[in-house]
Formats: structure tokens, sequence, C-alpha cells
């Protein structure tokens, strides 16, 4: 018996390739670096973006794409920072996808964007399997979630470019094993960056905005 049900994600997964591949060709002629943040609930996604949105804004054009279930609470946030921000609610899906990423993309002046940052649907899960077009994906995961996230959702780990371990200003409160988190994130995938960082203290952050700045003028030097 044919499991249909594969069959079908299969062609999903097919045709939003197809259209990221798209969306990343859009982003790459107008010299746009694209950075897919992904988490859990209460992460701290949106308090990233804040951050960074602060700690670039002087010398880089930014806009960002919200995506939740429901609600435009973070990207009321984002717009009190005259930042160019989209939302898209997504109703009962649990993450962004390629056609959505399109749409948002259509209402932005593309031509007046450095760095696009995405919010994606907090969720450990979906969001890592559905490429957007980004060029770059940032995985978040708060200290009191715990270090066996990596053991429950490879996928995401293993996706991540970079890994912002959030929140590290409570470690000592906490039972997290950083060494032990670092070393089983560095087995599922020696490519990624480990950065641990507090958005709430501002430590840890400046090596986060160096990479996204370097990461920045890599992506202008390519599109020349």
């Amino acid at each position: 018996m044919t499991v249909k049900v594969l069959t079908i994600k299969e062609d999903i997964l097919g045709m939003n390739k197809a259209k990221a591949g798209q969306n990343r060709e859009r982003l790459h002629t107008h010299g746009i670096l694209a950075v897919n943040v992904m988490s859990s609930p209460g992460s701290g996604k949106t308090s990233l973006i804040l951050r960074t949105i602060s700690g670039v804004k002087a010398n880089s054009r930014i806009a960002v794409i919200e995506g939740d279930i429901a609600s435009q609470v973070d990207a009321d946030k984002v717009h009190e920072q005259g930042v160019p921000v989209i939302q898209i609610n997504t109703g009962d899906r649990c993450h962004l996808d390629a056609n959505m990423m399109e749409k948002a993309m259509d209402h932005l002046a593309l031509g007046d964007i450095d760095l696009l940052l995405i919010e994606n649907v907090g969720n450990l899960v979906c969001p890592a399997e559905f490429d957007l077009g980004e060029h770059r994906k940032v995985m978040i995961l708060s200290a009191p979630e715990g270090d066996d996230k990596p053991y429950k959702y490879p996928l995401m780990f293993t996706e991540a470019d970079v890994v912002l371990i959030n929140k590290v200003d409570l470690l000592p409160y906490l039972d997290f094993d950083l060494t032990r988190f670092i070393q089983v994130v560095s087995g599922l995938n020696p490519k990624a960056r480990i950065l641990p960082i507090s958005c709430k203290t501002g430590e840890g952050l400046e090596a986060w905005l160096s990479w996204l700045v370097s990461e920045m003028d890599d992506k202008k030097t390519v599109s020349k």
C-alpha cells in the first residue's frame, strides 16, 4: 500500500524548494542578506531582532518579516524602531514557507534593504524543513529550555548556520550543562557557529553582530 502522505509531503517540499530558489535569486539581485530566525516560543526571537536593529541600523538598511499564527504584537515593536516590517499571520500553519516569503517581499522596497530579518513561527520542528530563500538560518535556544533539545529536535540544530544560546545570564540558576550542549551541537553540525548570548544584558551580542556584519559584507561583494 502506498503511503500517500509521504508523497504529498515530498511534492509540497519540492514546490517550496523551487519557489525558494526564485526568492533567493531575487534577493541576490538586490544584494540583500536574508536571515531566517527560528526558535520555540519565548526563546527570544523578537528580542534578538530588536537588539540587532539597534546594533546595525546606523550603517545598514534593515527590514523585517514577522511570522506568527495570529496577532501583530511583535511587528508593532519592530515598527516602533522605524524599520519596515511585514506581518504574516499563518492561521493554522506552524511555519513560514517560500510562497509566504514571496508575497511579503512584494510589499517591501527591496532596493532600499541590506539586511532582511525573518522571524519564523515559534516551533522547533516545521520551520527547519521549509526553505524560504534565505541565505542563513539562525536558531535560538534559551537556557531555561534545557540542554537536551538537540537530542529531541536534531534537524533544527543540523540545519542552523548559527546556534545562539540565549538567556545565559540565568545559567547560575539552571541545570544547563553548557559544555555538553556545545559538544552535542558540534557533533550534529560541525559547521555551526555556537554563541552564548543574553538579549537582556547584552552579553555575547558583540560576537553575534560581528558575524552578521561580516555576512552582509560578503553578500555585497558576491552580488557586485
